[in-house]
C-alpha cells in the first residue's frame, strides 16, 4: 500500500520515553512531504506527457495505417489506369495497322488497275494504229492505180488519133466515141493494176514506213477512208 503525503500530514506519533525529538520529527517529515509534493507534480507532468505521447502514437499510428492504404488505393488506381492505358493503346495499334494495310492492298490494286487498263488501252490502240495504217495503205495503192490509169487515158495517143482521123458533126458522136476509148482505156489500166509488180507493192509498203515515221514525227497525215466503211 503506498503512502500519500496526506497519510504523511496526519500520521501521528505516540509518545514515549527517551523517543525521538518531536520537533525534529515533524520537520523531517515536512521536509518529506515537500519533496513528496514535488515527486506527486513531476509525476503528473510526466503522466500528462505519457498520455500525449501515446495520443500522438495513436495518431500517427492510425494516419500511418491511413496513409498506408492510401498508397495501396493509389497503387491499384495507378495499375488499373496503366493498365487501360496499355490496352487502349494496343487496340489503337492494331486498329491503325489494320487501317494501314487496307489503305496499302486499296492503293494496290487501284495501282493494278490503272496499270491493266492502260495496258488494255495501249494494245487497243496499236492495234487500232495498225489497221488505219493498213487501210491508208491499201487507199492510198488505190488511189495510186486510179491516178496511173486516169493518167494513161490522158497521155493516150487515141486523144490525137481521134481528133484527126475521126470526123463528127455531133456532140452525141463525139460523146459515144470518148466514151469507147475511156472504157478501152480504163479496162486495160484496171487488168494491169490486178497484176500490180512487187516493186510496186514494195515501194507502196516503203512509203507507207515513210507515213509511219512522218507520224511519229508529228507531222500531218490525211487518213481517207474505206469503201467498206462507208
Amino acid at each position: 500500500m503506498s503512502i500519500s503525503i496526506e497519510d504523511i500530514q496526519t500520521k501521528k506519533f505516540s509518545g514515549k520515553m527517551r523517543g525521538y525529538n518531536q520537533d525534529e520529527v515533524n520537520k523531517f517529515l515536512n521536509q518529506i512531504i515537500d519533496e513528496m509534493t514535488e515527486l506527486e507534480a513531476h509525476n503528473h507532468e510526466l503522466e500528462e506527457t505519457v498520455k500525449s505521447d501515446q495520443e500522438k502514437l495513436k495518431y500517427f499510428s492510425e494516419l500511418k495505417d491511413s496513409l498506408n492504404q492510401s498508397i495501396l488505393v493509389a497503387q491499384e488506381a495507378a495499375d488499373k489506369v496503366k493498365s487501360n492505358a496499355q490496352r487502349e493503346s494496343d487496340i489503337t495499334l492494331r486498329e491503325a495497322q489494320k487501317q494501314a494495310t487496307d489503305i496499302v492492298a486499296e492503293a494496290n490494286d487501284k495501282a493494278n488497275q490503272v496499270v491493266h487498263e492502260a495496258a488494255e488501252s495501249t494494245s487497243k490502240l496499236t492495234i487500232e494504229t495498225n489497221d488505219l495504217k493498213k487501210q491508208t495503205m491499201v487507199f492510198r495503192q488505190r488511189l495510186q492505180v486510179m491516178l496511173e490509169s486516169q493518167l494513161e487515158v490522158v497521155r493516150s495517143n487515141d486523144w490525137d488519133t481521134l481528133l484527126k482521123e475521126v470526123d463528127v458533126s455531133s456532140f452525141d458522136e463525139i460523146q459515144k466515141v470518148l466514151g469507147q476509148t475511156l472504157d478501152n482505156s480504163t479496162s486495160q489500166s484496171v487488168n494491169s493494176s490486178t497484176s500490180m509488180p512487187e516493186t510496186s507493192a514494195a515501194s507502196a509498203t516503203s512509203e507507207v514506213s515513210q507515213e509511219d515515221s512522218a507520224v511519229d514525227e508529228g507531222q500531218t497525215v490525211v487518213i481517207f477512208p474505206d469503201d467498206s466503211e462507208k
